[in-house]
């Protein structure tokens, strides 16, 4: 059990490395340090690095639904609230979806409209007059459109709530060091004074042998930080100073991409519920600040695979493709325009780019101690792109994992899998299509800049 004054290094200043700093003060923990490889925070090498997420409870398993209830609930709070927006959450699918998309949106439905919370406010909606007397804005055909709409959910600004959530830890006294040479953990220390070996197979620390402590971490810029307990919180980047996390935690992205729009086109669209349509896309009304119109592709994401089956961001600082998202993406985001709001479908997109973070085989989170580190270092990962709405609970779930001694909920344990090499993302019931690698997009960049030489 950690002790409440004992020094404390969290690994990664994104939602979930300072919720847990955040609930650990809470709770009365006294010598916290964050080391954050960005020059501030939000950091954009945290996925929350964006305008917003969405916030919802949908889910086919009811224990993330009650897990995301609570954590809305603290969406609500002094703190968090002024990054929620309750604006209301549209799920549909269109006349040309493929069953797999409308078996989810069925599930989904169905995890929801028997729950005591929401049965009163949820809404079907059957065809595009149903879908348009709700929403006026939305002007395109809907062709085909069946779903439901869901009043008690939303989106929050995320890179806000990153900021927000900064300042309050610094205030109560959490320490930060940020910086690419400062702020980046480049090797965990051990009592021997150095590292589990990164073998070639990427196992790392090793079970099965004599527990090493864990003392803390080295940055770039060659100093030593100790600690007690060191949180690795990095996300998609975590299997870079943890390799047999990627065995079963992978790296993956999504593309992001947005539309400028005016002054009046921002009021015009100003409370449209966010809109998710499972075979397309999603969006979000737009930022007030920006007049940014954010939406992402719906799929399996894209991986960077190297040649030990582990995948892992780009170690650039800004990793590639910049400003740029794969034609198949665009194709989806231009007919999402089209069905919705057809005035917009020929803009041009600004600012894309690929949003990282750590994606498991079951979409189960990864909260516990690594084996063989005599529960000195804890693993926080496994977001798979739901983890951001729960920003305000996670943090005590890894106080409890510290004041417990151990991971007592099996589905949030370590696991001794190893799924390198192996293709599992079109068997997640919540996503279309088939994985690629980055190497391809860049691939495809290439050649098309080169078709326009």
């Amino acid at each position: 059990m950690t002790r409440k004054d004992s020094p404390v290094l969290i690994l990664g200043g994104g939602a979930w490395g300072l919720s847990t700093a955040l609930h650990m003060v809470n709770s009365s923990y006294t010598d916290i340090t964050i080391l954050e490889r960005a020059e501030q925070i939000p950091s954009r090498y945290s996925a929350a690095w964006d305008l917003n997420k969405i916030v919802r409870a949908e889910y086919e398993d009811p224990f993330y639904t009650d897990l995301a209830l609570d954590a809305m609930e603290g969406w609500k709070t002094r703190l968090f609230g002024p990054y929620y927006h309750q604006t209301g959450y549209v799920v549909a699918a269109t006349g040309r979806a493929p069953q797999k998309a409308i078996d989810h949106l069925e599930k989904a439905l169905s995890s929801i409209s028997s729950h005591p919370k929401f049965a009163p406010e949820i809404r079907q909606l059957d065809g595009a007059k149903d879908f348009k007397d709700h929403t006026w804005q939305y002007t395109g055909p809907l062709t085909g459109f069946k779903g439901y709409f869901n009043r008690i959910a939303g989106y929050a600004h995320s890179a806000d709530a990153l900021k927000g959530v900064w300042e309050h830890c610094a205030s109560r006294g959490v320490k930060f060091v940020m910086g690419e040479s400062a702020g980046r953990a480049v090797e965990l220390l051990y009592e021997n004074k150095t590292a589990f070996p990164s073998s070639s197979t990427g196992t790392g620390p090793q079970t099965g042998t004599t527990n090493r402590r864990c003392i803390g971490v080295r940055t770039a810029d060659g100093k030593r930080h100790l600690a007690d307990t060191t949180i690795c919180a990095l996300g998609a980047y975590g299997a870079t100073l943890i390799p047999s996390l990627g065995n079963f935690a992978v790296a993956r992205c999504w593309s992001v991409a947005h539309v400028q729009l005016t002054e009046s086109e921002t009021d015009y669209l100003r409370g449209i519920p966010t809109t998710n349509v499972r075979d397309l896309g999603f969006f979000f009304e737009p930022d007030p600040k920006t007049r940014l119109f954010k939406l992402c592709p719906l799929g399996t994401g894209y991986t960077n695979t190297d040649s030990n089956g582990l995948s892992l961001p780009p170690g650039d600082r800004l990793p590639p493709p910049q400003d740029y998202i794969p034609f198949e993406d665009e194709q989806k985001l231009r007919q999402l325009l089209r069905e919705t709001f057809p005035w917009m479908a020929e803009r041009p997109f600004v600012d894309q780019k690929l949003c990282w973070f750590a994606d498991t085989a079951d979409s189960e989170y990864c909260i516990d101690f690594v084996p063989g580190t005599d529960k000195s270092l804890a693993v926080l990962s496994g977001d798979s792109g739901h983890g951001f709405k729960m920003m305000p609970s996670f943090g005590k779930w890894v106080v409890e994992l510290l004041e417990r001694n151990e991971q007592k909920r099996p589905r949030w344990q370590w696991r001794s899998t190893d799924l390198r090499g192996k293709d599992w993302s079109a068997s997640v019931s919540w996503r279309i299509g088939q994985s690629r690698e980055l190497r391809d997009l860049i691939g495809d960049k290439d050649k098309m800049i080169k078709a326009r030489l």
